[in-house]
């Protein structure tokens, strides 16, 4: 049989047995316990006032809870094994844990790990600083709002109207952010999927507002060409539904971790990517500089379009449904 600890029932039972001047040989028959462990009880939990119950009970769990709260056979020579492995190189917690348990070095799980690096963070160590999440704490699966793909209301592609596949309308767009270094500085990209047709715009900081308020900006003179819009999952998109209600449009999201599903935006941003590299400071760019490379992408000839261009497209397709002079003149200038 394996070990159980007593329980608070039976260590009332105890001190009523002690109370009653029984033997521990019989309070062990009664309990139907091994006599060394009744003594033991009595000899580890008897105070200045005779064995008390919920002292007992007590002094136990805080002893259990002592004893499990470091691995003992985690000495400092090992925990420095787990220091080299994470700062220099760049392990998990994880795969440190599976490759000690593997080799026979020591049995410690990845969250005895993330323990000792939160309480090194706690002292002013920078260990946290070496997980790939520079020390975010993960968030809890099956709670509202966990990872990058939970968002209010948020629409899946699968009930995106079959139509959009086929690529053959003007109106279903593609929608992404572009960041800079150190994710400071946005840019919305805007692709629509038939006539490849982009529209730019700075949204300075990567907030639901200010990319929300980009799309609306950019797509609202030509709303009668928006019919579907699909992005990524990212937070930044947490106010597709108003987005949605300007513009009268479907706002889907893409499966996680399927980038292919938008790959016309991924190809778009890539280009965008010549002009903007990861390493600018998107804050410092002028907006002007950003119409210009949408000019220049929006006027290349694409052998997709049988070598005419998504300017040339698109505005074909905006006389086609009537959408103000003004607007097409302005887009349409673009045409050679």
């Amino acid at each position: 049989m394996s070990y159980k600890h007593l329980t608070p029932k039976e260590r009332f039972l105890i001190h009523h047995y002690l109370q009653e001047d029984c033997l521990r040989r019989k309070i062990a028959k009664t309990l139907r316990r091994n006599p060394s462990t009744i003594s033991r009880e009595i000899r580890r939990n008897t105070g200045k006032r005779g064995y008390r119950y919920k002292q007992a009970d007590e002094s136990a769990k805080r002893r259990r809870g002592e004893a499990s709260a470091v691995p003992r056979k985690m000495t400092p020579e090992r925990w420095a094994m787990v220091e080299d492995r994470l700062v220099n190189k760049h392990w998990s917690p994880d795969q440190i844990s599976g490759r000690f348990h593997r080799d026979g070095v020591v049995s410690v799980s990845a969250k005895w790990i993330y323990n000792y690096i939160w309480e090194d963070r706690k002292a002013g160590g920078v260990l946290h600083k070496s997980l790939r999440r520079r020390g975010k704490k993960p968030n809890r699966r099956g709670r509202d709002g966990s990872g990058r793909g939970v968002i209010p209301g948020r629409v899946d592609i699968s009930k995106r109207p079959v139509e959009v596949e086929d690529k053959t309308r003007v109106g279903d767009w593609e929608a992404d952010t572009i960041t800079g270094t150190r994710h400071l500085g946005a840019i919305v990209s805007l692709v629509d999927r038939h006539s490849k047709f982009a529209f730019l715009s700075k949204a300075g900081q990567k907030t639901a507002e200010n990319v929300g308020s980009a799309m609306v900006r950019c797509l609202e003179p030509v709303k009668e060409l928006v019919h579907t819009i699909t992005a990524d999952n990212g937070k930044e998109f947490a106010g597709h539904s108003t987005v949605s209600e300007e513009l009268d449009a479907g706002f889907y999201f893409a499966t996680p971790y399927h980038s292919w599903e938008r790959g016309l935006n991924e190809h778009t941003n890539g280009l965008v990517r010549e002009f903007f590299p990861k390493s600018k400071d998107l804050r410092k760019v002028d907006p002007r500089e950003v119409k210009r490379v949408e000019e220049l992408l929006n006027t290349r000839p694409r052998r997709v379009l049988d070598y005419r261009t998504p300017a040339e497209v698109f505005c074909e397709a905006l006389e086609a449904v009537g959408v103000k002079s003004s607007v097409v003149s302005e887009l349409c200038s673009w045409r050679e």
